[in-house]
């Protein structure tokens, strides 16, 4: 596979994986805006990008399509609720939950790794290649201080909130590409005006 893969192919992989979990679950709404992960880390949700991670945002939509609210203290605390539905979709959480996090650190269990084996290995090409890729253009690239420091947006992520109270750090400029929709409350996150270059997580 061609290490040129870009983030919009990448995006499109990301989409059929999703299509794939909902064909077996169809209630499962459409993930709006695919690319919004890409680069993106949670420290409640998985840091790194994988089919693990995908499987449960998945949880957390279904849960915003039931109506059911499955986290607490801004959505890093994943409560019982999340935990139900995410054994309805093949994770599993062995150990009592975290302290701050809940049961958020959720892992395929082996009957999951069977049914999506073809998505797995799928995903897994796709986002080596992308690795690769982002590896080659930082090398080859001077994106200069002001993208380094933050002041036209660049590579840094700033927090974008939603109405709910739910918070992501996001590139802007990925940001200002299509809306990223809340599972929660289904309503776009937005950058606040306010927001500066020291900026705190939630």
């Amino acid at each position: 596979m061609s290490t040129t893969q870009t983030p919009p192919v990448l995006a499109a992989e990301l989409a059929q994986a999703w299509a794939d979990i909902q064909r077996y679950h169809p209630e499962l709404p459409d993930l709006a805006a695919p690319e919004s992960l890409i680069g993106e880390s949670s420290s409640a949700c998985g840091h790194e990008l994988s089919f693990e991670r995908l499987l449960h945002e998945a949880v957390h939509g279904i849960a915003a399509a039931r109506g059911v609210r499955d986290t607490s203290r801004a959505g890093r605390y994943h409560n019982r609720r999340f935990l139900a539905i995410a054994e309805e979709l093949g994770l599993d959480h062995p150990e009592e939950p975290h302290p701050s996090s809940g049961f958020s650190l959720v892992t395929l269990t082996p009957e999951a790794k069977r049914r999506y084996r073809p998505t797995i290995e799928r995903l897994q090409r796709a986002l080596k290649a992308h690795s690769a890729a982002t590896a080659a253009d930082t090398a080859r690239s001077f994106r200069g201080p002001a993208a380094r420091h933050g002041s036209s947006g660049g590579g840094v992520r700033v927090k974008a909130v939603c109405d709910c109270g739910r918070n992501v750090r996001v590139v802007p400029s990925v940001l200002a590409q299509a809306p990223i929709v809340c599972g929660g409350c289904g309503k776009p996150f937005r950058i606040p005006e306010v927001v500066g270059a020291g900026a705190v997580a939630g």
